[in-house]
């Protein structure tokens, strides 16, 4: 008789174990659905970047092999989602000329941007003495006869999107704005100081996230 009790508490001991388990799974899969019905719906939009105005403190030629190069640029970020906030983490800054970074990359502080908020941002990029291949030399000392420089100013980090408390996982993110920087006609610019000019740019940039 002790031996069919046993069995019998064994059997609604399981049970109400399967029961449980079946509880929270059903549980979670609702939230997961809710979630995901609730992102379907609102459709989070990838923010939008302007570049706005390079200054140029510098940029020379030391050698055919060798650049010097400092800027300061202005950068706009927008959060066009109005129900989606916007995290934005481990953002850096750099600037490329025909692919080849010609300056260290500078880091952007962590940024919560609230629904249809904007932020902007004035990185100084600068690279000293930065090695480049002779036939980059040749071509910047190119345009730097035909009055006019194009960089690309880069931006790479991670994003993530908040949707009420929910806040989603880490997505890569890439911005690339193209400039085109006048240096040889200093005047379509402003001088901030002695031989360094702000160059207004308004350029939108590139974004994938």
């Amino acid at each position: 008789m002790g031996i069919k009790d046993c069995s019998h508490h064994e059997y609604k001991r399981k049970k109400l174990i399967r029961r449980i388990f079946f509880t929270v799974l059903a549980f979670i899969i609702i939230i997961l659905l809710t979630v995901l019905i609730i992102w379907a719906v609102l459709r989070p939009t990838k923010p939008k970047f302007i570049l706005q105005d390079a200054t140029l403190y510098n940029f020379t030629l030391t050698s055919q092999t060798q650049l010097n190069s400092i800027f300061q640029v202005t950068i706009q970020a927008r959060n066009p989602n109005d129900k989606v906030g916007i995290y934005y983490d481990g953002l850096r800054t750099s600037a490329f000329y025909q692919n080849q970074p010609i300056t260290l990359q500078t880091s952007i502080p962590p940024t919560y941007q609230d629904t249809e908020g904007t932020d902007v941002w004035s990185p100084y990029l600068q690279g000293q003495s930065v090695p480049i291949a002779p036939y980059l030399g040749s071509e910047i000392g190119q345009d730097l006869a035909l009055g006019s420089v194009q960089v690309v100013i880069k931006m790479d980090g991670w994003v993530r999107f908040k949707v009420g408390t929910f806040v989603s996982g880490s997505y890569r993110i890439h911005v690339n704005c193209n400039a085109l920087i006048p240096i040889g006609n200093p005047n379509s610019g402003v001088y901030v100081s002695r031989n360094v000019v702000k160059y207004p740019l308004v350029k939108t940039c590139d974004v994938d996230v």
